[in-house]
């Protein structure tokens, strides 16, 4: 089952020609979930083919403008488009102000519900769940009430394996006992652990992003093991004491936090506009995290085992 994350916008608040703001396509088990919604996120759905009338839950970090503005646009379009469903905007507190202002001026013709769930920004919260995902949001330590996102699956149901049916000659009914964690016991009394007779399909695998905010060791905590990392890298080391005073990570920390969380992958973005090519800020990164990659507008991640 592919598990995936594009790129709409690896930039921060000014935008480039070759970088938008802030904006990701996840899409698991046929499902996508926009998180972050800077300037021209639509346009980018459109130029990288992607399904924004499949788009049902809509993930805000916080409420700089850089995260937020491309929201009108999407809503207008999805509109004309014909969309019906609802949809969901998990945001921090004063997004339904945002939204309202909006409407009162320009929401004449929308076609479908637009539900605001707030974030609570303090601690984390599963804000999304079914039976293949679950979606938390974690404080992160910015200017303003910003939340990071963790996508996990969930373990899958055990197979069962094919010689193991053929070997004891399973009827249908053990079968579906076994599946569902059973041991098998013989007529002879003896039992065969579950373990022997079935195996996982996929080990389930996490995504986490975090943008943006300080580095922090509660930020590695929430994001300890997954198997990919996005995390903001808005400056070079050098520029550490001026990242601090506006809220942002440089690429160093961003490694840091990295390796004490123990994830597998590291993509770094939010890059500002003053580096035209960010090459120097990966080869800082991975002075610490070895494997670190840089977000590109447009780049596709798998989240992989």
């Amino acid at each position: 089952m592919t598990f995936s994350v594009t790129i709409l916008g690896s930039g921060s608040a000014l935008p480039t020609a070759n970088r938008f703001p802030s904006a990701q396509l996840v899409s698991i088990c046929h499902c996508h979930y926009l998180v972050d919604c800077g300037e021209g996120a639509q346009m980018q759905l459109c130029k990288y083919g992607l399904p924004m009338l499949k788009i049902d839950h809509l993930l805000i970090s916080h409420l700089h403008a850089d995260h937020v503005l491309g929201i009108f646009g999407l809503i207008s379009t999805m509109s004309m488009l014909g969309r019906k469903k609802p949809l969901h905007i998990h945001a921090p507190k004063g997004m339904q102000q945002i939204l309202d202002g909006h409407l009162r001026y320009f929401g004449e013709g929308v076609t479908y519900e637009l539900a605001v769930h707030e974030l609570s920004c303090e601690q984390k919260e599963v804000i999304l769940e079914d039976k293949h995902l679950s979606i938390a949001s974690f404080p992160l330590h910015h200017r303003v009430p910003t939340s990071g996102f963790l996508f996990c699956e969930k373990t899958p149901p055990r197979n069962i394996l094919k010689e193991a049916i053929e070997k004891y000659r399973l009827p249908f009914p053990a079968i579906v006992d076994i599946k569902n964690g059973a041991d098998l016991t013989l007529p002879s009394g003896e039992v065969v652990p579950n373990a022997q007779l079935t195996y996982l399909p996929y080990s389930p695998r996490a995504y986490a992003y975090c943008a943006d905010t300080m580095a922090c060791r509660e930020v590695a905590q929430s994001v300890r093991g997954v198997n990919l990392l996005y995390h903001e890298a808005t400056f070079a080391d050098s520029m550490r004491d001026f990242a601090v005073e506006r809220g942002h990570a440089t690429a160093l920390q961003a490694a840091q936090i990295a390796r004490e969380a123990g994830v597998k992958k590291l993509v770094i973005g939010h890059f500002s506009s003053r580096y035209k090519n960010v090459e120097a800020l990966v080869d800082e990164a991975r002075t610490v995290f070895e494997n670190t990659c840089a977000a590109e507008d447009g780049k596709v991640f798998l989240v992989e085992s």
